[in-house]
């Protein structure tokens, strides 16, 4: 009887090493190689952190980021697109589109064709290409017969447009920095019709700590140090391999602490019943069924609101280029946005003191942007600018063709590179 138990628990032991093993592989699209012109390009490592605020480099004595991109080129601050949050910026970044134009309009939120939510928890809809409009700069490249790679990216999980990365993998948190970092060098380290010219990297821990303690806590600054001696190790194994590599490091937004004491609530009425409602912690999205609900609604939420902004969606500014630019329909047809400071909350759960997703055109909300290698001017330092014109640079640095009409313009940014 021990003996049988023995061996139940060895292969318990042994499935769950494979499923971890699963879990982390890598994933290869076997059968692509670089055409001999694009193994003469250059090399593009873009590099997310997640949360990283405006200002976190100084304030957190990032000395390896303010040493490297002093050497290269520094934004004042980067501005993310409306609204502030994760999938819908890093999405931006890979397809120079704004939310309202590639689709991922929010973290979660309502199509009303397909009658489907888009949730960022859920697999299925994450690993699903149909949600992902535009062509994000990894399918840029394959369809151009240029190798591209992803250690994580929103979107580098789904067949978009029927292409993955070469190399990828699926989103988890369980491989540490050190192995990470070794894939990104032996990526780079393989032969030439193989070797990948843009590889996306990304870091998620300022972002849980800056939730989990406020942006002003010791886990943030520890989270900074982090993954700066991250990248300054990054760069160091990159650089003995004598290839010409530029890193690109950004990130989607910034972060701001709110009253968790004073939380949020929609107040309650018969007539918002009807109308479906999609939660957020600094925006909360309501669709009717038809134009009297959503008169009825809009005009209760009106009279109450409380450190919050009710908007329609037709009247939502104009420079967040969202309500009134809708392509997928799936933005709600009502808007509630906190104010800076303040957040809604959720039944029986914790208000966490870190939060974004607010009004874009909010200081604490700026993201940063900090290039060098061989493609950029050094010690350049320019002012803020808007997300989208990340992707028609990095097309320009790799030599790819831009093949639809995106949001992002090459002249913002076209200053900042070396003239060939």
């Amino acid at each position: 009887m021990v003996k049988r138990i023995i061996i139940l628990l060895a292969a318990i032991v042994l499935t769950g090493t494979g499923l971890h093993a699963q879990d982390t592989a890598q994933l290869i699209v076997e059968g692509r190689k670089n055409t001999a012109s694009q193994q003469s390009k250059p090399y593009v490592i873009m590099i997310s952190i997640d949360g990283f605020r405006y200002d976190y480099a100084e304030k957190y004595h990032a000395e390896n980021l303010l040493r490297l991109s002093g050497q290269g080129v520094r934004a004042t601050a980067m501005q993310p697109s409306f609204p502030s949050l994760t999938f819908p910026n890093h999405y931006s970044l890979a397809t120079g589109m704004y939310p309202a134009h590639h689709g991922l309009v929010d973290n979660t939120f309502y199509d009303r064709k397909r009658d489907a939510i888009y949730k960022v928890g859920n697999r299925d809809a994450v690993e699903d290409g149909t949600w992902y409009g535009g062509i994000p700069l990894w399918v840029l490249a394959e369809k151009q017969h240029m190798i591209s790679a992803s250690y994580f990216w929103v979107g580098s999980e789904s067949a978009i447009q029927n292409i993955r990365p070469t190399y990828y993998f699926k989103y988890q948190e369980k491989t540490g920095i050190d192995q990470r970092i070794q894939q990104v060098v032996d990526w780079l380290r393989l032969p030439e019709d193989q070797r990948p010219h843009i590889i996306t990297f990304y870091f998620p821990e300022v972002d849980h700590m800056g939730h989990s303690y406020g942006p002003e806590s010791d886990s943030v600054r520890k989270a900074v140090q982090f993954v700066d001696a991250a990248i300054g190790r990054m760069q160091a194994a990159v650089s003995k391999l004598n290839l010409p590599v530029n890193f690109i490091v950004v990130s989607d937004h910034g972060m701001l602490r709110v009253d968790t004491e004073r939380t949020l609530s929609l107040p309650d009425s018969p007539v918002l019943k009807p109308l479906r409602i999609v939660p957020g912690g600094e925006k909360i999205m309501l669709y009717g069924n038809n134009e009297a609900e959503i008169k009825a609604a809009y005009d209760f939420l009106k009279q109450h609101e409380d450190h919050y902004t009710v908007y329609l969606k037709k009247e939502t500014p104009e420079r967040w280029h969202y309500g009134q630019e809708d392509v997928y329909s799936r933005i709600g047809d009502i808007i509630v946005l906190a104010e800076a400071n303040y957040a809604f909350g959720s039944p029986n759960k914790k208000m966490h003191p870190g939060h974004h997703g607010f009004d874009n055109n909010l200081t604490d909300m700026n993201a940063i942007f900090m290039a060098w290698g061989p493609a950029f001017k050094t010690n350049t330092r320019i002012a803020t600018f808007e997300n989208v014109h990340v992707f028609p640079l990095v097309a320009r640095i790799l030599g790819l063709d831009i093949t639809q009409p995106i949001d992002g313009k090459l002249e913002v940014l076209e200053p900042i590179l070396n003239q060939r």
